[in-house]
């Protein structure tokens, strides 16, 4: 009886990282969706915000494009939830979006050198870490882990906070104000990817480990 306890606590532990919004079983093939084309939005904002940051160092433009990451980012969130539109194309935009508009930005940033080199590598070592285990979860015919709301909030806050850090670069009374702010957004968000990190890394373990699936299946979406 106990390892069936065991084994029914660890799937509740799944289902509830999972959450009630990522039940799968509705998600369809379909391409041409509100929700997708909002993702695509954001994928095709990572380049030219990248371009203000590097080039004419439009950083207030660079920003407001962060910005709209963000509302469109909320935006289709509500939307398949509302319209029932979530599709395999969406569990896939969605977390790739996020994941590069963090990358950008650390390396954007690391190289106009507002950001320190540790904190960018800091982030990457976790994402390599994470990385190591998904030929493994292949091999068992899992697909990657489904996001949970650590992963998101920790997104949340590092895309709050670096826009504050870009803004607090100057040396103006302003801009040293925004600063703080800025760089405490940064360091939660830090520890919250990290936090996120151990978590995916255990229920890694767990699957790897023959703890039975509660609803990881191939393909659900990808951790953050």
């Amino acid at each position: 009886m106990v390892p069936d306890r065991r084994a029914r606590s660890a799937a509740e532990g799944f289902a509830a990282a999972v959450g009630p919004a990522s039940g799968q079983a509705t998600s369809t093939s379909r391409v041409l969706t509100v929700p997708n084309a909002l993702s695509l939005l954001r994928l095709l904002g990572v380049p030219l915000f990248l371009y203000l940051l590097l080039g004419p160092h439009a950083d207030g433009l660079a920003v407001l494009v962060l910005m709209a990451s963000g509302v469109t980012d909320y935006l289709d969130g509500r939307i398949a939830r509302a319209w029932g539109q979530y599709s395999r194309l969406g569990a896939l935009l969605d977390p790739l979006a996020d994941r590069l508009y963090v990358v950008a930005t650390m390396v954007g940033l690391t190289l106009r050198e507002i950001v320190p080199v540790w904190l960018t590598a800091g982030l990457f070592a976790r994402d390599l870490l994470l990385a190591g285990f998904l030929p493994l979860l292949r091999r068992r015919g899992y697909g990657p882990l489904p996001v949970h709301f650590l992963g998101k909030a920790a997104t949340f806050n590092l895309l709050s906070g670096f826009p504050l850090v870009l803004l607090g670069a100057g040396g103006s009374t302003g801009d040293h104000l925004v600063r703080p702010f800025g760089w405490a957004f940064v360091l939660w968000g830090f520890a919250l990817y990290w936090w996120a990190g151990v978590l995916y890394a255990v229920q890694a373990r767990q699957l790897l480990a023959g703890t039975p699936d509660a609803g990881v299946v191939p393909g659900d979406a990808r951790t953050r």
